[in-house]
């Protein structure tokens, strides 16, 4: 029984792989885009909608089967969801590791405000851009002194 409980628990504390939560989190991002509730997407797809954020989650694999039927119901290519990834032909620039890219997307897209900054970005000139992109960055800094003087 011990046995089985530590092999249940290595199992349930898997980390999600990269390409999973990537796609995920690209199926979570066109749904939201769509206006579409993950009740609505799942009913279309003859799930729960508990199914549906497991896939947006990565917590479950999506089937290329399953990632077709979502691909039409949201209309999309099916390269949508791989928009993004590293390209597993040329190697990514020092310092930046694939499992960090997706989780950041991944991160960013789970939470309203990520996903409405996310929507809005695109819609900003160049130099209004560039100021968001400071603003950030004054922000990330301020919150890691925080963090380190606390």
């Amino acid at each position: 029984m011990v046995i089985l409980r530590t092999n249940l628990k290595a199992i349930v504390e898997r980390a999600a792989n990269p390409v999973d939560l990537h796609v995920g989190a690209r199926i979570r991002m066109r749904r939201k885009t769509m206006g579409l509730s993950q009740e609505r997407l799942a009913e279309s797809l003859s799930l729960t909608f508990q199914q549906v954020q497991k896939y947006e989650r990565g917590a479950n694999r999506v089937s290329a089967s399953k990632l077709y039927e979502i691909a039409r119901s949201l209309r999309s290519p099916i390269n949508y969801f791989f928009d993004g990834l590293a390209d597993t032909v040329d190697p990514l620039p020092e310092g930046v590791a694939d499992q960090d890219a997706s989780a950041f997307v991944h991160e960013l897209v789970m939470t309203p405000e990520g996903m409405e900054l996310a929507a809005l970005f695109p819609r900003i000139a160049k130099r209004g851009r560039k100021l968001v992109l400071d603003l950030a960055r004054v922000l990330a800094e301020e919150d890691e002194q925080l963090d380190q003087a606390g």
